[in-house]
């Protein structure tokens, strides 16, 4: 450390980053983006990111959260089991309900806890069989060393962690430019 400032070492490469830029901000707006950014990632911080534009399977997206009746019985909140992983770029999901619809470019989550999530896109379109199980192919493989079928299959929202990018945030307060914006990584939390 020096000072305030603290180092921090980057090992590998995000699959995931974002870059943000807000609509213009007022007293009200600035005050909730000065805050989140104090919040995530300035001092080490993290937060979830999901796509907003596609935050549920694109085929299953009725505007409101995923809902209805796993194949098995019980109720279907967007969550399911991680049968088995074939290999890192294939997995096998049940829990889901009959005929659930997959689509190329969908986003699925598996989640070990809450900060150990491995964020994927499905390669191609699928539909979990009447039992409610379907194998998808994944872009970007699994770390099968971290991630095992313990882990929690998720669609609603399907998010990783995120840190801002060192000395991203700028909100300048002039009457010419009131946008915030920043960039954040994906970040990786193995424990």
């Amino acid at each position: 450390m020096e000072g305030r400032r603290t180092e921090t070492q980057y090992v590998g490469t995000p699959w995931w980053t974002m870059s943000l830029t807000s609509e213009p901000l007022y007293e009200r707006g600035r005050g909730i983006m000065d805050a989140f950014s104090m919040s995530a990632g300035d001092g080490g911080e993290c937060f979830l990111a999901h796509d907003v534009w596609r935050p549920r399977p694109i085929r299953m997206d009725q505007g409101v959260p995923l809902s209805g009746t796993k194949a098995g019985g019980g109720a279907f909140d967007g969550t399911a089991t991680l049968q088995s992983i074939t290999n890192t770029r294939t997995i096998v999901v049940s829990g889901l309900p009959a005929g659930f619809l997959l689509s190329a470019g969908d986003y699925v989550e598996l989640r070990m806890s809450a900060l150990k999530r491995s964020l994927h896109r499905i390669l191609a379109d699928a539909t979990a069989s009447g039992s409610g199980v379907v194998t998808l192919s994944i872009r970007y493989g699994l770390d099968t060393q971290h991630f095992t079928t313990a882990a929690v299959v998720n669609f609603e929202k399907a998010s990783c962690v995120m840190q801002m990018d060192q000395g991203s945030y700028k909100a300048p307060s002039n009457k010419s430019n009131r946008q915030a914006s920043f960039s954040a990584s994906e970040v990786f939390y193995a424990a």
